[in-house]
């Protein structure tokens, strides 16, 4: 069994909350190498704590919003200028290849269709379908939270450890399924305690922590609200480039 490392590079809300990276989770399992979301300003935080981009082998992608998916055309294009040669793979919701072309067109013109010296390629999870990504597996959950195809939440299996990840979505009675027994659950909690549509908050999650059944939990994601009030937070909480071990 190896050893699971999961570093956050990103662990803040779309608005740079607290001046934090937007989501960006890094996970290493024996030679294995992988992001969980690739927020915008991902690349900044793997430079920032001394993760090689060129190191990552999977991007695993909870939903398309810009915050989750808008660092890929980045990734991509250091790759390209850094000579690159390993091959990159990119999973994600239905329309995952054609929603990653459309940003890197919108941001860098003519940078979808440029020849690398490394291979892209990309794989569509449907809900609760276990998909095996190399040496790990992971097994999507359809969220409540609208970005055009269904936002996921997600459980990984690498190295004989399972990590849970909420992505964004309100509650929803698939997250028991997703956090069961998982070695940990790496959670949304945008505000503190005001409900709001598509997302969660901690007084939620602490009220259902029986329900999710999970070893261990750390909260991500982190708006204002919650910042503010992270004295009276009685769950672990991530911040930019935490690291655990697993």
């Amino acid at each position: 069994m190896d050893e699971v490392a999961v570093q956050f590079l990103g662990s803040g809300d779309a608005l740079g909350s607290g001046g934090r990276l937007q989501a960006c989770i890094h996970v290493r399992s024996g030679n294995a190498s992988f992001l969980i979301d690739c927020g915008a300003s991902s690349l900044i935080g793997m430079k920032k704590f001394g993760v090689a981009p060129g190191s990552i082998e999977w991007v695993l992608l909870s939903h398309l919003h810009g915050d989750h998916f808008g660092g890929i055309p980045f990734l991509l294009l250091d790759g390209q200028f850094s000579g690159r040669t390993q091959p990159l793979a990119i999973a994600g919701p239905e329309g995952v290849e054609s929603r990653v072309k459309a940003a890197m067109e919108v941001l860098f013109p003519g940078s979808s269709k440029v020849e690398r010296k490394f291979s892209v390629s990309f794989a569509e999870f449907l809900p609760r379908k276990e998909r095996v990504l190399g040496p790990f597996s992971v097994t999507a959950y359809e969220g409540i939270h609208p970005s055009g195809p269904p936002a996921f939440s997600l459980r990984v299996q690498a190295g004989g450890k399972v990590i849970a990840y909420s992505g964004d979505t309100e509650w929803t009675d698939a997250l028991p399924e997703v956090a069961r027994d998982a070695d940990l659950f790496i959670c949304e909690a945008y505000y503190f305690e005001k409900k709001v549509k598509f997302h969660l908050d901690y007084k939620t999650i602490l009220d259902r922590i029986p329900r999710l059944g999970c070893k261990k939990i750390i909260l991500t994601h982190l708006g204002r609200d919650m910042l503010t009030r992270l004295g009276e937070v009685k769950i672990d909480w991530a911040e930019d480039g935490k690291k655990v071990l697993l």
